[in-house]
């Protein structure tokens, strides 16, 4: 049985942030995630998922200015800086709210570029390195660029070759559904062959990245697949509700 993990950066939005913990725990989730908690102290997100009972699932490093348009700082060498300060403040946010995971985020960069190639892989090893010391697992994720146009990582075997190459076992890739049928199909088949350096899996319909069970793939016969294939983890639901969040969760109680 699949256990699932409400995104609070898109779900439940008709609620304040800190408001969403216990709407999702109210809905029957058990776990949450969300894209950054750093508007927030860490004590404060903590003190949430105590409260609601709820489980860390998973958020990402902070990516510079968000807002600004960047989407991560690792292929970026000019801003290396920044990106082990952001290493730093991800790491020290984990250890008070406790999550098994890390997301680390590209940048916006040509993929095909040496350097910024270079300078990717030389900030994951840094990453796997603080990640490591603190006992935090680090996903990296391959993303489409019709949702996120210039994207370094947009490549499920490029990510994955990351992923081997460094050579560590607490570093993984993050396997969204949604991204992974929009750059290659073959969801199932990329399942089974990745899922031993799988440590997250994400789900949406494709294409409108609405609810499970309202786009092309079949996202229950994905489900009963995921659960085959033996993965323990939790299943991050980062989709768009497309009406009012509780109003479209019959997915989930069919699942």
């Amino acid at each position: 049985m699949p256990r699932f993990a409400a995104n609070l950066s898109m779900m439940f939005n008709e609620y304040d942030f800190l408001d969403r913990f216990q709407a999702a725990a109210d809905a029957g989730f058990e776990a949450v995630e969300y894209l950054f908690p750093y508007d927030h102290p860490a004590e404060t997100i903590a003190a949430c998922l105590r409260k609601s009972g709820l489980q860390q699932a998973l958020f990402n490093m902070p990516p510079g200015n968000w807002a600004g348009g960047d989407r991560g700082l690792a292929a970026l060498p000019a801003r290396r800086a920044e990106f082990e300060a952001a290493v730093g403040l991800a790491v020290d946010y984990a250890g008070i709210i406790g999550t098994p995971y890390l997301h680390m985020m590209a940048g916006i960069a040509d993929a095909g570029d040496e350097i910024a190639v270079r300078a990717y892989r030389e900030a994951l090893i840094f990453a796997a390195d603080r990640t490591e010391q603190a006992g935090i697992g680090l996903v990296i994720e391959p993303i489409n660029r019709r949702d996120m146009p210039g994207y370094f990582l947009n490549d499920f075997d490029q990510a994955l070759a990351f992923v081997t190459g460094i050579g560590r076992q607490h570093v993984k890739l993050q396997f969204d559904i949604y991204h992974r049928q929009i750059l290659h199909g073959d969801v199932v088949m990329g399942l089974r062959a990745m899922m031993p350096h799988i440590g997250h899996i994400q789900v949406a319909s494709v294409p409108k990245r609405n609810e499970p069970g309202t786009g092309e793939l079949n996202d229950r016969a994905i489900f009963a697949e995921i659960d085959a294939l033996g993965y323990s983890g939790f299943i991050g639901c980062e989709y768009r509700p497309a009406g009012r969040t509780e109003e479209g969760l019959g997915w989930l109680t069919e699942t």
